[in-house]
C-alpha cells in the first residue's frame, strides 16, 4: 500500500508538471498610510486578501509614521535619549545609514527639524526660518549623532529626531513583496503611493509586468506624459519636486531640504526616477539624485551597477527635457498606457 500510495503521488506530482494549474490575475486596493496602494498578483486562487495587506501596512504605520504620535518613531523623537526598536524602525534606520554613507551625506533622516520649520512636518510653520534658524537647526541634525546600540536607537543630544517618510514607502512596498513571496507568490506587482516593486511576468502569456511613469511635461502646470517602462525584477521609484511645494513670490519651496545646506533643493531638475533591485534602495536614492543635480547625478548613477537613473530637467531656456541611464533607456517601451499588468 505504501509503494501504491508512493506512486500514485509520484504520478499526481508529474501530472501536475506536465499540466500545472492555471493562474489567474488577482488585484487588491486600498488607502493606507495617506496614500493608495495596489497589488495585483497571479496565482491559482486568492492566496493574499486585502484585509491582510492593510494589517500589514498598519503595523508598519504603528512603527515608522512621524503622523501617528503613538509611533514608535514619535516615542523616539520625544524621547531625550532614545528607544527600543522593532524589525521595522531597524531595518529602515541601518538601510538610511547606508544610503547616507553612500551619498556622502547627501540623504539624511535626520533633517526631520529642517522639515519641519521649511513646513514639511506634522505641524504647519509660522514663519520660514531664516539663515540664522537654519543655522540653528543645523546642530541638530547629522547621522553621527544617531546610534544603534543593541536593540535601542540613540541619540547623542535630545533635539535631535528622524524622518523615515523619504524612504519607508519604499520599505513598505518590500515588506509587501515578501509577505507574497512567503506564499509562494512569484509573479507579483506592489505600488503604494507611486513607489513599485515587481518580479516575474503577467500570466498566462509570459510577458512583462509593465509601469507608467511620468515623463516630461510642456510647462510646470501640465499633466506628465507617461512613459511604460518593462520590468521583470525590481523596484522604481520617484522623487519630485513639482506636486509638493508651495510659493512664496517668485520661489516655489520645495519639500525636499539639502541636508547639506539645510534649505529646500533649488537646481535643474524636476524629477529624478530610480530603479534598483528593492524598493527601499530606490527611494532613499531617487532624493539624493534631486539634491545631486543632472550632471552630478547621472554621474553617480555610471559609477554603480545596482541603480538606473531616469531624471527630468527644466533646461536654461526654460523648456523641459529628459535623459537617463543607459540601463534605463533599455526599460522604456513607448506605447500608451493603457495596457493592463
Amino acid at each position: 500500500m505504501k509503494v501504491l500510495a508512493l506512486a500514485l503521488i509520484g504520478l499526481g506530482s508529474l501530472l501536475t508538471a506536465l499540466h500545472p494549474p492555471s493562474l489567474k490575475r488577482v488585484a487588491l486596493s486600498g488607502y493606507a498610510q495617506g496614500t493608495t496602494y495596489h497589488v495585483t498578483y497571479y496565482s491559482p486562487d486568492s492566496m493574499v486578501t486585502s484585509k491582510e495587506l492593510e494589517g500589514l501596512l498598519a503595523s508598519l504605520d504603528s512603527s515608522l509614521s512621524i503622523y501617528k504620535s503613538y509611533s514608535l518613531i514619535s516615542r523616539f523623537n520625544n524621547a531625550p535619549r532614545g528607544v527600543r526598536v522593532d524589525e521595522h524602525l531597524r531595518a529602515v534606520v541601518v538601510r538610511s545609514l547606508q544610503i547616507t554613507k553612500e551619498t556622502s551625506g547627501i540623504f539624511d533622516i535626520t533633517i526631520q527639524p529642517l522639515v519641519q520649520a521649511w513646513g514639511f512636518g506634522v505641524k504647519n510653520a509660522d514663519a520660514l526660518p531664516d539663515s540664522s534658524r537654519v543655522r540653528e537647526l543645523m546642530h541638530c541634525t547629522g547621522s553621527s549623532g544617531l546610534t544603534l546600540k543593541g536593540d535601542s536607537l540613540v541619540k547623542k543630544m535630545p533635539c535631535l529626531t528622524i524622518d523615515v517618510n523619504g524612504i519607508a514607502q519604499g520599505y513598505s512596498v518590500d515588506v509587501l513583496c515578501h509577505y507574497l513571496e512567503a506564499k509562494g507568490i512569484v509573479n507579483y506587482l506592489v505600488e503604494i503611493g507611486g513607489e513599485v516593486r515587481v518580479k516575474g511576468q503577467k500570466q498566462p502569456e509570459g510577458k512583462p509586468l509593465t509601469i507608467g511613469i511620468e515623463g516630461p511635461a510642456d510647462d510646470w502646470n501640465a499633466e506628465p506624459l507617461q512613459k511604460i517602462v518593462e520590468l521583470r525584477e525590481g523596484a522604481i521609484t520617484t522623487s519630485g519636486n513639482y506636486r509638493k511645494y508651495y510659493q512664496q513670490g517668485k520661489h516655489r519651496i520645495s519639500h525636499l531640504i539639502d541636508a547639506r545646506t539645510g534649505f529646500p533643493i533649488e537646481n535643474e531638475l524636476i524629477s529624478a526616477t530610480v530603479w534598483a533591485k528593492d524598493a527601499i534602495t530606490a527611494d532613499g536614492l531617487d532624493n539624493a539624485m534631486m539634491a545631486l543635480g543632472l550632471t552630478e547625478a547621472l554621474a553617480f548613477a555610471r559609477k554603480r551597477h545596482d541603480m538606473e537613473l531616469y531624471l527630468i530637467y527644466r533646461k536654461s531656456d526654460g523648456t523641459v527635457a529628459d535623459t537617463a541611464s543607459a540601463g534605463f533607456y533599455k526599460m522604456i517601451r513607448q506605447v500608451p498606457a493603457s495596457d493592463p499588468q
